[in-house]
């Protein structure tokens, strides 16, 4: 009996998440309401409670499940990279990866800047479950950098390009395409994590 309301407890999670990926997809995170979510997934207000205590709780849950399975398909290949270009080279497909899910990459940005008006989101946001913080950069080209030049610096300076970009997408500016800042990110972490010829 236990199993089987767990596994039901489990659909209603799931069906949840999934109605509220939709709407903040088409609607926008700030612009979704708990009601919306639980009436467009056929449920009641006090099923999404039973699970989470706000809609940001409920959007870093889907932010840290859907970095773990964007992560899993990156982490074997930056285990085989044998030099800094290979590993910047998997790096960007992961982030490309993520700009590619448009409705995905546009709701984390407005997360993103949601997030910076709360003092305990701003914390949460900036844990390596739920970016790609400097940390897990670092660590991921570390075994790469030839120089002293620090690996987080590596990290924050191809996290502030991607996010850019991100902004810059949204705006619609169309001046810069992603090969572009992928080109132009890999480009500044070899030159200041490369030994030069």
């Amino acid at each position: 009996m236990a199993k089987k309301q767990q596994e039901k407890s489990q659909q209603t999670m799931n069906e949840l998440m999934a109605s509220a990926i939709e709407l903040f997809g088409k609607n926008g995170f700030v612009q979704t309401s708990v009601s919306e979510i639980t009436e467009h997934a056929g449920y009641a207000k006090g099923s999404f409670y039973r699970h989470w205590n706000s809609k940001d709780e409920l959007f870093l849950l889907i932010v840290e499940q859907k970095l773990k399975r964007y992560r899993e398909t990156r982490n074997g290949k930056v285990d085989k990279a044998t030099n800094l270009a290979e590993a910047m080279d998997v790096i960007w497909d992961f982030l490309e990866s993520i700009i590619n899910d448009k409705n995905w990459s546009s709701i984390f940005l407005e997360f993103t800047v949601y997030s910076a008006k709360s003092e305990i989101l701003r914390k949460l946001m900036n844990k390596s479950v739920y970016r790609l913080s400097n940390e897990i950069f670092a660590e991921l080209v570390r075994d790469h950098v030839e120089t002293d030049f620090p690996p987080e610096k590596i990290g924050a300076l191809n996290t502030a390009l991607f996010e850019g970009y991100l902004i810059h997408r949204s705006l619609g500016t169309q001046v810069l395409s992603i090969k572009d800042v992928r080109q132009a990110a890999i480009a500044l972490a070899l030159s200041n994590g490369s030994k030069q010829s």
